[in-house]
């Protein structure tokens, strides 16, 4: 459930949709260097969502990635 806080809505973590390479890093415990590796080794994978020139990580879909993947 959403909480607004000073006029900012805050949403948790296992709710958002997209994450920040930082949010994403500390989510699923991997660390923001090898997540940057990641999105420079498949710039074109369906989990990246580019806002602007920043890159952000489709949750659902990065799981579905990491359940597919044997290791990191």
């Amino acid at each position: 459930m959403a909480r607004e806080t000073s006029g900012k809505l805050d949403v948790p973590i296992w709710e958002k949709y997209a994450m920040t390479v930082n949010e994403a890093s500390a989510y699923f415990h991997i660390g923001d260097k090898k997540l940057r590796e990641i999105i420079d080794d498949d710039p074109d994978a369906d989990y990246i969502l580019r806002v602007g020139n920043r890159h952000m990580i489709r949750r659902k879909k990065f799981e579905a990635f990491l359940d597919r993947q044997e290791a990191v």
